[in-house]
């Protein structure tokens, strides 16, 4: 079974839609939509918003409902050169941008015991970056893979933009997908995490992200759905 996380309702409302014998099943605050795509069993769940809530879904995702990989779908703010609004990041690892233990010797983002980063899944990464090729939105926009970075924070103001370019160099900033990947890697379960760059993460963001949300989230789903086939 698949896995298939976005923090709203945006996120997850059109791949609830195309379910085919859809059941709902409420759990522990959650709605988990259990159904069939292009033949697969999946489960889709909105989170909510922020990493505690990202964490808890991703965890029952997996115990509760069998989750044998996990997929995490939504928007994001860009850091790296060359992204524009409507580009997608694909993750190769994530980090924690505000988890700070310097004072005990450890680098920023870094969780005391373990690795700083968390490893995607390779094949799942590949499989993203083939499925994007095959949508019409990859003539107009571009992905890339690499480090995605999360915090309970909406990143709107350049100061702290370049706080985290400098300090971890990420692709995209989000509030999500490093709890969901810090989740799956306990737990011994593949994950990607995909994002929709629906904003600058400056001091225009708020505005940006307001105007783009949807059509970033509809753009996630068509690539999700494209994604399934091939994982």
């Amino acid at each position: 079974m698949i896995g298939i996380i976005g923090a709203m309702d945006s996120e997850v409302r059109i791949l609830c839609e195309k379910l085919s014998g859809k059941e709902i099943i409420e759990f522990q605050g959650l709605q988990f939509n259990k159904g069939i795509l292009d033949g697969k069993e999946v489960v889709v769940v909105k989170s909510g918003i922020g990493k505690v809530n990202a964490a808890l879904c991703a965890q029952l995702l997996i115990i509760k409902f069998g989750a044998e990989k996990v997929i995490n779908t939504g928007i994001a703010g860009a850091t790296g050169t060359g992204l524009g609004i409507f580009d997608f990041v694909v993750s190769t690892a994530t980090v924690y941008h505000d988890f700070d233990c310097a004072f005990f010797g450890y680098e920023a983002g870094q969780i005391p015991g373990m690795a700083k980063e968390f490893s995607a899944d390779a094949s799942m990464v590949e499989s993203t970056l083939k499925a994007f090729g095959e949508t019409e939105f990859s003539k107009k926009h571009k992905m890339v893979k690499g480090l995605i970075a999360s915090g309970d924070q909406f990143i709107s103001s350049g100061e702290k933009k370049d706080y985290i370019k400098n300090t971890f160099n990420p692709l995209c900033v989000e509030m999500e997908g490093s709890a969901i990947a810090h989740a799956c890697t306990l737990n011994k379960t593949p994950f990607v995490i995909i994002r929709c760059m629906s904003d600058m993460a400056d001091d225009s963001a708020e505005a940006t992200y307001n105007f783009n949300e949807d059509e970033c989230a509809e753009m996630c789903s068509k690539l999700i759905l494209n994604i399934i086939a091939k994982i």
